[in-house]
């Protein structure tokens, strides 16, 4: 069976999709003036805001409330028809981003069993960066007991000859759009269409392609090598994942084959589409003792004719040349040692966009700024199978306010 699937999707029936439609829980979360503005657009009209919880509001002290809330929302909104049900369905999607380029999407869904949030193990869907165990738990009191899912997860597919997606691109004149709309808060234009029938059934036989052409490609990696990766929204795909777990083991008897909670949505984008830029995250030591730092950087992580990296601290410049393993990273390895040293020395570590922005904060006193490369798209897939998750801050995948919006749906209980 395919991994990536059509799925019986929910549209709302609501006079504002503008409304309706809010960014990912989990963007914002220190900008608690962003979601009060989102709550007074929205008031008490039907929106997808009032069925997630904002990690902004996580440690306010009304979790269980407004967890309840949401539940009794979601049934609310089932019970009064607001949804539309699409049976055996894709939605094909535009979002029009800030630079005007297109990124194209399918939404659909996926079978947890062949997804792995664990570094290292074997699946045909892996994360790319590291989860933290502590994001799951908050995020499982939610969809635990929900009635309703909608997903913020993007995965992408390894399609360098642009088989799947692109045919639907084509063709989606000759579809049913469902939705158009500009998005709140700057988030730029989105429209979907449907898709359905024999449209859907050709994309179902391409993804089965796909996946054989990529355990061909990939089977140096092992058995199960990776098919596709998390792009965006892996703490809540492993939390599906987790309340999955928790419902097998509270009913071993069960036959889960067929269970909409062995399932979660997500939207399916290429990793080759040119709207899909990789944005690199530099890293800035503050508090340091910089010549220490750079001379054991030197003696652990560093040979000649190596993987150069330029560095900056206060009027000096250079650069170094990290000793990479096969497949291995910049970010990877500089990350691995700048843990270490950190762990043992004083110094502060952050997380810098823009190259004018690490060169100005590594002119400070004890700082030091290491300029890292854009990770290269060829790299992505066989990096995470041989080094199991990315480091944290790999890369970026745009900016906040182009990260997912909420938007279709489907029932997991």
């Amino acid at each position: 069976m395919n991994t990536f699937l059509p799925a019986d999707i929910l549209m709302p029936r609501v006079d504002s999709m503008g409304k309706w439609a809010v960014i990912a829980c989990d963007q914002y979360s220190s900008q608690p003036e962003y979601w009060e503005e989102v709550r007074e657009k929205v008031q008490n009209v039907p929106s997808a805001l009032h069925l997630i919880l904002p990690e902004v509001e996580l440690g306010s002290g009304r979790e269980k409330e407004e967890i309840e809330k949401i539940h009794k929302t979601m049934n609310r909104y089932l019970t009064n028809q607001m949804f539309r049900s699409y049976p055996h369905a894709l939605i094909y999607v535009e979002r029009t981003l800030q630079n005007g380029k297109i990124r194209k999407g399918i939404v659909g869904r996926i079978d947890l069993e062949e997804y792995s949030y664990t570094p290292g193990k074997e699946a045909k869907i892996r994360a790319t960066e590291k989860t933290v165990m502590e994001r799951i738990p908050p995020r499982m009191k939610i969809r635990y007991n929900a009635s309703v899912e909608l997903p913020h997860v993007i995965l992408l597919c390894d399609d360098q000859k642009k088989k799947l997606i692109e045919p639907i691109t084509r063709k989606k004149k000759s579809f049913t759009k469902l939705y158009d709309f500009q998005l709140m808060k700057g988030g730029g234009h989105v429209a979907g269409w449907l898709i359905q029938g024999e449209d859907t059934d050709a994309f179902v036989r391409r993804t089965e392609e796909y996946e054989q052409q990529m355990m061909e490609k990939y089977k140096e990696f092992g058995e199960t090598p990776m098919v596709y990766a998390v792009g965006d929204g892996n703490h809540s795909l492993a939390t599906a994942k987790a309340c999955y777990e928790r419902l097998k083991q509270a009913h071993p008897e069960e036959d889960f084959s067929e269970h909409p909670a062995r399932y979660a949505l997500v939207e399916l984008e290429n990793l080759h589409d040119e709207a899909q830029e990789f944005e690199p995250i530099h890293r800035i030591i503050t508090s340091v003792d910089t010549e220490e730092l750079m001379e054991q950087l030197q003696e652990t992580s560093c040979r000649e004719g190596g993987f150069p990296i330029s560095w900056y601290s206060g009027k000096k410049r250079g650069k170094i040349y990290l000793d990479l393993k096969k497949n291995q990273l910049p970010v990877d390895k500089l990350q691995t040692f700048l843990d270490e040293y950190l762990a043992e020395n004083t110094g502060e570590m952050d997380y810098i966009h823009g190259d004018g922005v690490l060169k100005k904060l590594a002119r400070q006193e004890k700082a030091i700024g290491f300029l890292l490369p854009a990770v290269e798209k060829d790299q992505l897939f066989p990096s995470v199978m041989t080094d199991g998750t990315l480091p944290r801050k790999t890369f970026s995948m745009g900016h906040a306010c182009e990260k997912r919006y909420y938007i279709e749906g489907r029932r997991i209980r």
